[in-house]
């Protein structure tokens, strides 16, 4: 297990109830997971409302859940509200008689400084940028084009294919039909807009959108991206290779019937139901 410091005030609560509150978060790698959580000094913690269960993890993988053994498995309890599985000890020494808390969404609600943050801990060593380009992009399925522009954005984000962010008004249109599915990256923000190609269900929610992403991307607003892993984009007349992922596989892929759906662009997302 690798483990960090981070100067970051950090808090979680649930409605007006202050969960914990830690200015000496530490910050820590499993082996097999590829984005880190946050390990609690006890005394940063309402041990109070913390109640040791026996409730056992849900069968498969789950990324809200540890991802190691633990010592001490915890539901928080508040008022008449129970989260169960809300908290854990890790059995590593690295990590100390620290608290786990859960990031699942609809638990606690989580702050970095004064900006809301969902999904995980921001990764220090992560790099996200929106770069504003003049190339000849053009996205197609089975030679049948879906978009061509000369004004995407690339987005670049650490360990991840290049996204193309295009303009809608330079998508061919009634191809792409609207769904109900919606993300959230802890990098980007809320994605809440999905679109699959009309008439083939094997390729549902390929594309997506931010109305309102964080600032730090925020040249990727009301643009449309598709998985590079499902179609096919040529740019500047080379077409690229399909990089391959869990992305490839429906199952890992953001969809209306999970409510815990992860952004796809977010490295994390890939190990929702493999080891992300």
């Amino acid at each position: 297990m690798e483990t960090e410091p981070i100067d970051k005030w950090v808090r979680g609560s649930v409605g007006d109830t202050v969960v914990v509150d830690t200015r000496t978060p530490l910050l820590f790698w499993e082996e097999t997971f590829p984005v880190p959580n946050y390990a609690v000094d006890r005394a940063d913690v309402r041990l109070d409302l913390l109640v040791p269960t026996s409730t056992p993890a849900p069968a498969g993988f789950d990324f809200f859940e540890p991802h190691g053994p633990v010592s001490e498995v915890f539901d928080l309890v508040i008022g008449d509200r129970r989260v169960p599985r809300a908290a854990w000890r890790r059995d590593d020494p690295a990590l100390g008689d620290r608290i786990v808390l859960t990031w699942r969404p609809a638990s606690i609600d989580w702050r970095e400084e004064d900006e809301v943050v969902a999904g995980h801990p921001r990764d220090p060593h992560k790099r996200v940028e929106a770069l504003a380009s003049s190339r000849h992009v053009v996205v197609s399925v089975d030679g049948e084009v879906l978009a061509e522009s000369h004004a995407p954005v690339l987005l670049l984000e650490t360990s991840l294919p290049t996204r193309f962010y295009l303009p809608e008004a330079d998508l061919r249109p009634g191809l792409l039909v609207a769904s109900d599915t919606r993300s959230h990256c802890p990098y980007k923000g809320v994605a809440d807009r999905y679109w699959s190609l009309r008439d083939r269900p094997d390729l549902s929610d390929i594309a997506w959108s931010y109305a309102e992403p964080y600032p730090a991307v925020q040249a990727i607003a009301g643009r449309i991206a598709f998985y590079n892993e499902l179609i096919d984009i040529t740019v500047d007349g080379v077409r690229l290779d399909r990089p391959t992922s869990p992305f490839s596989t429906r199952e890992q892929r953001p969809r209306a019937d999970d409510p815990e759906g992860r952004d796809p662009d977010d490295d994390g997302h890939r190990m929702r139901h493999a080891a992300t």
